[in-house]
C-alpha cells in the first residue's frame, strides 16, 4: 500500500471503530461514552478489599461471584476530587485488550446513564491541547443534543505499568 492508501485505510478504520453504541455515565458533571461492547456488566456498589501499595486510584479487589477483578475509582484515575459514594455510584465491568491477554477491571462511576447509539457524524476528533496533554485515551467528542460525551478508549486509559499493577494485585488476592 502507498503511504496515502495506508493514511486513508487507517482514517476509514478509526472512523467505523468510533461508531456504535456506547454506555454513557457521569463523573463529576461530564458525561463519558465506553463502547458497550467493553461493557461485560453494571453492579451496584459492594465490599471493596483494599490492596496495600497500589496508586491512589486503585480502590481494591472485588469477589463477583467466585472471580477476583480488581476496581479503580475513575475520577481518582482522571485527578478530580474523591466524593462519597451514593445510591447511584455503580462499578462497570469493562474488559480490557492488555498486551497479551484481555482481562476484566471494575470502574466505578458516580452514575450511569444511558445506552446510545453514536452515529459518525456526530463524533468529532478530539481537539489538541498541547503537547503537554495526553489525549490518547479519548476516541473522540460525541456531540449529542446540546452537549458533548466524551468518547473513552478504555484499553488505553490504564498503562502499561498500571495494568501490571492491578494484575499483581489481583494474583496476590486470588493467592490468599
Amino acid at each position: 500500500m502507498t503511504e496515502t492508501q495506508n493514511a486513508l485505510h487507517q482514517a476509514i478504520q478509526s472512523t467505523t471503530l468510533r461508531t456504535g453504541k456506547y454506555l454513557t455515565f457521569t463523573l463529576a458533571d461530564e458525561e463519558y461514552g465506553i463502547g458497550i461492547l467493553k461493557v461485560k456488566e453494571i453492579i451496584g456498589m459492594m465490599a471493596i478489599t483494599s490492596v496495600p501499595r497500589t496508586p491512589d486510584f486503585v480502590k481494591g479487589v472485588i469477589n463477583l461471584r467466585g472471580k477476583v477483578i480488581p476496581v479503580i475509582d475513575l475520577r481518582l484515575k482522571f485527578g478530580m476530587d474523591a466524593i462519597p459514594y451514593t445510591d447511584r455510584t455503580c462499578i462497570i465491568v469493562v474488559e480490557i485488550d492488555a498486551e497479551e491477554m484481555t482481562i476484566q477491571i471494575g470502574i466505578v462511576v458516580d452514575s450511569v446513564s444511558e445506552v446510545l447509539n453514536i452515529k459518525q457524524e456526530e463524533i468529532e476528533n478530539t481537539p489538541s491541547f498541547g503537547t503537554s496533554v495526553n489525549t490518547d485515551y479519548i476516541l473522540g467528542m460525541a456531540k449529542i443534543d446540546s452537549g458533548v460525551k466524551i468518547l473513552l478508549d478504555i484499553d488505553r486509559v490504564l498503562g502499561t505499568i498500571e495494568l501490571a499493577t492491578l494484575q499483581q494485585a489481583k494474583k496476590e488476592k486470588d493467592n490468599e
